[in-house]
């Protein structure tokens, strides 16, 4: 991604967004573009390829803060035309005509550089050099992108922990050439031009302009013999396969990294990270809070007035626990350390509510036997109402 991207491409169109959107807002929009257009989706749409590494390129700016900040930034001063004037100053005799094209080789080669490696004020600090030596760096060792996937658990899956294998189609350092993107038995040679330095230095009126090689686009090596496999890129588009460890009690929404998992780096650089967002399908039976596990059990009336020992299942097993004589529809019962296990040992709970159910038709014995209740029951305290209604007679 180079700095004449950032001013060119208007990465808020590429994902739907107004430039005032939210991180959270541009993160969901991500998401659901690179859902739709992911090549795994479309077999075979070159289209939707491209629309994938466009919202993933648009993503890697806007979604990391600080680059947000410089592109913005810089596509503000270029947008504003600060630039479009003469190195002498505008409108002045013998001015030289300066040009925003000028900062990245316009020329055929286009000697673009990277802008998010050394911020907003090393761009120009490495651009311009007021008559003396050219302060432009070669492009040196680039950091992968992290990528991002997700996977569906199920619940006792997620409760206590599991391994599975996740299969990712995104670049990978091509097997052939091991990534330098050399044809096997050859390598690539130091440039001619800027004999490795991966930087030249051109004078323009009152400026000398150091720049990224345009020969090797600033990497200072060049390939003579291209790998076959790649076409000299040094990467390719391929399935693997991981086996990725959820831990016990991993919750739906967490995410997990895999350092050095993502995609591979350029120039020697280090691999990104994979994210692989967890989501938790439903239980039939059990809820959770926390490491807490929930579950409803149904009681009678007459399990409620007079108590009775209940026998409920667990993950693991089942567990009996004592109704006491007059509990009330919505009582909670615990039981301790029947809930979610951590690495560390701690555990939570099973939480049992229990829910009184008051059937719709009794038989004559049953209805006799309640009249009978009835009458030999003090009514419920509803002294606390009585005014209220009375107000209302």
């Amino acid at each position: 991604m180079s700095s004449k991207d950032w001013i060119e491409k208007d990465y808020y169109a590429a994902l739907g967004v107004e430039k005032s959107a939210s991180s959270d807002e541009i993160k969901k929009a991500y998401r659901k573009l690179a859902r739709e257009s992911h090549p795994d989706h479309n077999p075979g749409d070159t289209g939707a390829e491209e629309r994938f590494k466009t919202v993933s390129e648009a993503y890697a700016v806007l979604g990391d803060e600080k680059k947000r900040r410089e592109y913005d930034e810089m596509r503000s001063l270029f947008g504003s035309g600060a630039f479009r004037r003469s190195a002498r100053g505008a409108g002045q005799p013998g001015g030289v005509p300066f040009d925003v094209s000028d900062l990245f080789g316009g020329g055929a080669g286009g000697g673009d550089t990277r802008f998010g490696g050394g911020g907003f004020t090393d761009l120009f600090s490495s651009i311009f050099s007021g008559g003396g030596g050219g302060a432009a760096r070669p492009r040196g060792p680039a950091r992968g992108r992290d990528v991002e996937t997700e996977v569906a658990l199920d619940f006792e899956d997620a409760v206590r922990g599991v391994t599975l294998p996740l299969t990712l189609r995104a670049p990978g350092v091509c097997d052939t050439c091991h990534g330098n993107g050399a044809k096997p038995g050859t390598q690539p040679v130091a440039c001619p031009v800027c004999h490795g330095a991966g930087v030249t230095t051109r004078n323009q009126g009152s400026f000398s302009f150091s720049e990224p090689c345009r020969n090797c686009q600033g990497v200072g090596t060049i390939v003579e013999e291209k790998c076959p496999e790649c076409h000299g890129t040094g990467g390719v588009t391929k399935t693997r396969t991981l086996n990725v460890r959820f831990p016990a009690g991993v919750a739906d929404g967490q995410r997990i990294r895999l350092a050095g998992r993502g995609e591979p780096g350029e120039r020697g650089g280090s691999a990104g990270d994979l994210f692989v967002q967890v989501k938790v399908r439903p239980d039939e039976l059990f809820g959770r809070t926390g490491d807490d596990l929930t579950l409803n059990v149904p009681i009678t009336y007459a399990e409620a007035v007079l108590g009775t020992d209940l026998r409920v299942p667990t993950l693991d097993g089942t567990v009996t626990l004592r109704v006491p004589p007059g509990t009330p529809s919505g009582r909670v019962l615990r039981a301790r350390g029947k809930g979610v296990v951590r690495k560390d040992g701690r555990a939570g709970d099973l939480l049992v509510t229990l829910d009184v159910v008051v059937p719709a038709k009794v038989s004559d014995e049953a209805r006799a036997a309640l009249e009978t209740f009835a009458e030999q029951t003090p009514p419920a305290a509803r002294e606390h109402l009585d005014a209220r209604v009375r107000r209302f007679s």
